[in-house]
């Protein structure tokens, strides 16, 4: 199970029958499955994502000042808005997305 947390617009994509907002959605993980991946299944269009986070560690970030404020990285150079979209994920992995409307969350 992948479980994705929805930030900002894109908490849309998340509901509950009663009409709350859980902004968690968990999908069953998939052979070679991607950020990429989990995005279309989503139905979320790169252009709207600020920040991506995959198991709490920061993968892309649209926020110039990111790099600077030491979050724990999955790779060292964090690339900035360019969402990583062949990053593999799997079963257990926790994705965080930041939807542009979100962009100095980080800050």
């Amino acid at each position: 199970m992948i479980e994705v947390h929805l930030y900002g617009r894109l908490r849309r994509l998340a509901s509950d029958p009663r009409g709350d907002r859980e902004a968690v959605v968990h999908l069953d993980a998939r052979p070679g499955e991607t950020v990429g991946s989990v995005l279309e299944r989503l139905g979320v269009r790169t252009e709207e994502i600020a920040h991506i986070f995959l198991n709490g560690a920061l993968l892309t970030t649209c926020n110039s000042m990111a790099p600077w404020l030491r979050y724990q990285r999955v790779r060292e150079d964090v690339p900035t808005c360019e969402p990583n979209l062949d990053t593999p994920v799997q079963d257990g992995d926790r994705l965080g997305l930041f939807g542009r409307d979100m962009a100095m969350l980080v800050v």
